[in-house]
């Protein structure tokens, strides 16, 4: 688990910095605030908690090895997606039009609208299953869909706002990549 968190926010840092440059990238641009270090921090808790006193849910490789799966496409969607989308992917939401946005629609962005988010809670719910954690598992997808759930709307009310129809078209024929989120 400590690997691929240090192996997806490193590669995320590096990335942001190649596109973005070191001064406008810190540690809140890349998202890891308070309530991501207290989930993270119960979902360890939980799996020393069960190693301890339930070692058998533990052991269940078969379930490790599909959440491995799962962390290692989420990872490989998600740096397809930085990587397609440039110095247009940013980690927050820009409500002003800059100069270089463009719609960015090829590449993964033709199959998922938002891949950065889908990649996001493939890879967080991944990182769970693949520690047998039923319980981070469960309130890991709750609370990162719910996330997007929120978040998805209000960014898109500003990409219609820079790219007009153009946007409304692209919605309209690829998913958002976040299940039951239009």
């Amino acid at each position: 688990m400590f690997l691929a968190v240090l192996f997806f926010h490193s590669s995320e840092y590096v990335l942001a910095i190649a596109f973005h440059g070191s001064s406008n990238v810190t540690l809140k641009s890349l998202l890891i605030s308070k309530d991501y270090l207290l989930a993270m921090a119960f979902a360890t808790m939980e799996y020393l908690v069960e190693i301890f006193f339930f070692p058998g849910l533990k052991e269940y490789w078969w379930i490790s090895n599909a959440g491995l799966a799962m962390v290692i496409i989420g990872e490989i969607i998600r740096k397809m997606a930085i990587i397609t989308a440039g110095q247009a992917f940013t980690h927050l939401i820009k409500i002003y039009l800059e100069e270089h946005h463009q719609l960015v629609s090829h590449g993964i962005y033709s199959f998922i609208r938002h891949p950065g988010y889908c990649s996001f809670l493939i890879w967080s719910v991944g990182i769970q299953i693949m520690l047998c954690n039923p319980i981070s598992t469960v309130g890991f997808a709750i609370v990162v869909w719910n996330f997007f759930h929120e978040r998805i709307p209000y960014e898109e009310y500003f990409l219609r706002q820079f790219f007009g129809s153009q946007y409304d078209e692209y919605a309209r024929q690829v998913p958002s990549g976040v299940p039951f989120v239009k």
